[in-house]
């Protein structure tokens, strides 16, 4: 009988690409891992994996084996699924992925939340990037993520999962209250073109986003400085070494130094949608978590907006004082 523990780390060699990144994902040492294929090959009879180099690739055998098993895991996840949905129980363990904003403005307080209300339902969280996200959850090392959309740019998503969209959120140029930005009620990208930026790394979804955001301009966002968390973007605008383009959700109080200026012509705008596969739709602990999620969601993204308006009537005042 092939034993399904093992049939998973054979999986997660392959998705990886070595022991040692499996053993990562799966929160297990890399010889506990190696041991799990040891048993897999002793219980087929032929080897799974061959070296190459410093990584690890599937025999024929081990494809096969990956390729047919991955179906059967698929329908032990859905038959479980079932059993849960018949039992009305919110239990068991779900690891859940997001990105870094969504996992401080959006999962954090879900997590306590539902500690609270469903006792029996345990959470593992991880903070990955939307495409890492998506390839954890496809391939079943993660039964929920939550990703981020940003207008054009594409997230390809499998047909095996499913989609739920929680909410919009938007970002706002954060400038200096001291930089002439700050007085203006909104800008466009045509009124960015000289400035300095501080953004993501190249590649990143937001960082993708805000080229294109100058699409008609002429020209490219100048980038001054980078980083990849936007509490530092905030932190290098208030040592006024730049401008920033910051999402409401997750977003730390900007104080006094700090002003949020709406963006028009396009409103910098991301989808945040939350995913789950398919043979996992009938189980009560994911219904639970993601109607907990997107009602945070909706709370938080009011928040934001509050917070805008209430920076900008600090802004007034700190004006008027001068």
């Amino acid at each position: 009988m092939i034993d399904l523990a093992s049939l998973v780390a054979l999986r997660t060699i392959d998705t990886h690409g070595s022991v040692v990144a499996a053993a990562d994902a799966l929160g297990f040492t890399p010889s506990a891992v190696s041991q799990q294929v040891k048993r897999l090959e002793r219980q087929v009879g032929v080897p799974l994996l061959e070296r190459i180099g410093r990584g690890v690739m599937l025999t024929h055998a081990g494809r096969h084996l990956v390729d047919e098993g991955s179906r059967l895991l698929a329908d032990m996840e859905s038959l479980e699924s079932g059993l849960h949905e018949q039992a009305t129980t919110v239990a068991g363990r779900l690891r859940l992925t997001a990105f870094s904003t969504a996992m401080r403005g959006l999962v954090a307080p879900v997590a306590g939340e539902l500690r609270i209300a469903h006792p029996e339902l345990a959470l593992t969280l991880s903070e990955r990037e939307p495409w890492d996200t998506v390839d954890l959850v496809a391939t079943g090392h993660s039964e929920i993520g939550v990703v981020h959309s940003w207008g054009d740019v594409p997230l390809s998503i499998p047909d095996h999962l499913v989609t739920t969209e929680l909410h919009r959120d938007i970002a706002d140029v954060i400038a200096h209250r001291d930089h002439p930005l700050a007085q203006l009620a909104k800008v466009t990208p045509h009124d960015l073109v000289a400035e300095d930026w501080i953004a993501t790394p190249e590649g990143t979804i937001c960082r993708q986003w805000l080229n294109r955001m100058y699409a008609g301009t002429g020209g490219l966002p100048r980038i001054a400085h980078v980083s990849m968390e936007f509490d530092s973007h905030l932190a290098l605008v208030r040592a006024g070494l730049g401008i920033a383009l910051v999402p409401r959700m997750g977003r730390a109080a900007l104080g006094e130094d700090l002003v949020a200026v709406r963006v028009v012509d396009p409103v910098p705008t991301r989808e945040i949608l939350a995913l789950h596969r398919r043979t996992m739709t009938a189980s009560p602990a994911v219904t639970a978590v993601l109607t907990a999620l997107a009602a945070q969601h909706g709370a938080e993204n009011m928040a934001g907006q509050n917070r805008v308006g209430q920076n900008r009537a600090d802004q007034n005042r700190a004006e008027a004082s001068d």
